[in-house]
């Protein structure tokens, strides 16, 4: 049984998406003037992925309500334009992103924290805007994904949407170090030229592999045989759905 409507959880969400970002920006760290600024950190670039997915979402919920029993066939099709943006973010951006951020900060910051998240920024940064960053994204995007059926583009041109986004985020880390000598960050600092290839090579890697993980796990969550029919989803109704078992 449902305990929540769905879209007072998504606007939750969205609200403390807005005020992690307002915080993080407001901080005067060195970093964040010098060339590329917050952008070039993956974790500033998936928090304006979240706060932009779930921004959709809200919209959704709301271009739902507006559209709901009014026999407007335009709107219906705008309607269903906006859930295949938003399915579409979910399944190449907001899942694997997110879930790759909060894996590889945490598993790098268990081995040594000063190779991705140095003590000195402990005096920039507080611990619960840490955590707003790193660790709440999985949560919030598991709770999107559990509450909503969502449909996944053909696998071909998501792994290929996926694989753009990382070659072009590793180019422009790359490009960055070109500009200013330095790494953006401090462990590519440390080790040599090929295990800077083979562990761009391992991310990207990894991302396909996330992005197929979130398609196997809505698979799993929702039974696309047993769903609902089309326009009768969690999207549409005022209530959390529960997902066939």
């Amino acid at each position: 049984m449902a305990l929540v409507p769905c879209q007072v959880l998504r606007v939750a969400i969205l609200l403390s998406y807005c005020s992690i970002l307002c915080n993080y920006k407001a901080i005067e760290m060195p970093s964040h003037q010098t060339y590329g600024g917050s952008w070039k950190f993956l974790t500033f670039i998936d928090l304006v992925i979240q706060a932009v997915f779930f921004g959709i979402c809200v919209l959704t919920d709301l271009s739902s309500l507006l559209t709901r029993g009014s026999g407007n066939q335009e709107q219906e099709r705008q309607l269903k334009k906006l859930i295949s943006l938003r399915d579409w973010m979910l399944a190449v951006l907001a899942f694997p992103v997110g879930v790759f951020v909060v894996a590889v900060f945490w598993i790098i910051y268990a081995y040594d924290r000063e190779m991705i998240y140095p003590k000195l920024l402990d005096n920039f940064i507080p611990g619960w805007l840490n955590h707003g960053m790193h660790t709440t994204v999985l949560p919030f995007i598991l709770i999107e994904m559990r509450t909503s059926h969502h449909e996944y583009p053909s696998r071909r041109s998501g792994l290929s949407a996926i694989c753009t986004f990382s070659v072009g985020y590793i180019l422009w880390v790359c490009w960055v170090h070109h500009v200013t000598g330095m790494w953006v960050y401090p462990f590519l600092e440390h080790i040599g030229p090929g295990a800077r290839i083979l562990f761009f090579g391992s991310t990207t890697i990894l991302m396909n592999f996330l992005y197929l993980l979130g398609e196997v796990l809505n698979s799993y969550i929702w039974d696309t045989q047993r769903k609902p029919p089309s326009g009768q989803d969690g999207e549409i109704h005022f209530l959390c759905m529960e997902p066939s078992s």
